[in-house]
């Protein structure tokens, strides 16, 4: 059965599909975008780490599978950093003698001063689309912003996060 879509609903549709760098150009030119994630990249995140990525996130690497900007900065690292860097902090022997536990933290870009941004994780699930930022320095995990939109926006206006 075709189903027939108004020229409304498919201009809706292609517009969402480029929200994130549309946003992300809007706000900063010079941010670096690379090509999409193709859907195997973003499951093998899914598989290596045990958890299922939030839609908001899986859209952006759909869009570009990692954006950086001011100087490398990772505003949101590539599926292969994220897997990357996940399972280092989680599996890294020195740091459970330094840190608070990372298994409840989904890390996904950085400040590139040390500092990184995350999802929680409670109970194998990320279940709000809150961001966190971690602080390498003394270990605390602060309120960041409501959502990736949010963080992107607040990340590349120099708000304070």
């Amino acid at each position: 059965m075709v189903k027939f879509v108004s020229k409304t609903t498919l201009y809706e549709t292609l517009q969402s599909e480029n929200m994130y760098r549309e946003l992300i150009t809007s706000l900063n030119d010079e941010c670096e975008f690379n090509a999409p994630a193709a859907f195997f990249e973003i499951l093998a995140v899914e598989e290596a780490l045990d958890i299922k990525l939030p839609d908001e996130l899986k859209a952006l690497l759909k869009e570009s599978n990692g954006i950086s900007y001011d100087y490398g900065t990772g505003l949101v690292w590539s599926t292969e950093q994220i897997k990357s860097a996940n399972l280092e902090f989680r599996n890294t022997p020195d740091f459970r003698d330094l840190y608070m536990p990372f298994d409840c933290l989904l890390f996904f870009g950085d400040l590139g001063n040390g500092d990184q941004f995350a999802y929680s994780i409670l109970n194998s699930e990320i279940r709000r689309k809150d961001i966190f930022e971690w602080n390498h320095e003394d270990d605390s995990r602060t309120w960041a912003a409501s959502n990736l939109y949010r963080y992107i926006e607040k990340m590349l206006k120099g708000d304070n996060i």
